[in-house]
């Protein structure tokens, strides 16, 4: 129980404003495939050389990588849309 003579009324919390609602960057790209095959190529040609001899396994494979087609996906994130739909819901009326 509270003192006697002490309110009980809760104070509210107060949160701050938003301008809009918005996550960053939701759309996460893959990672090139070809990108340690290239590493490890450059560092084979670091330590070597640009020799042929050492390094003609990486550069093949590097080829075949670069050469496939990949599937071009299109599935983005609609995350932002939502948001941007429900915003208007969660700040409520506002004084004109």
């Amino acid at each position: 129980m509270p003192p006697k003579g002490a309110t009980t009324t809760l104070n509210p919390i107060r949160l701050q404003t938003i301008n809009h609602l918005r996550v960053r960057r939701p759309n996460k790209h893959d990672l090139n495939p070809c990108q340690a095959i290239m590493s490890s190529m450059l560092s084979c040609w670091a330590s070597s050389g640009y020799t042929v001899e050492g390094c003609g396994a990486l550069e093949q494979q590097l080829r075949q990588c670069m050469d496939e087609k990949r599937p071009k996906s299109n599935n983005q994130n609609t995350i932002n849309y939502h948001l941007s739909r429900m915003y208007p819901k969660v700040v409520g009326p506002r004084k004109k």
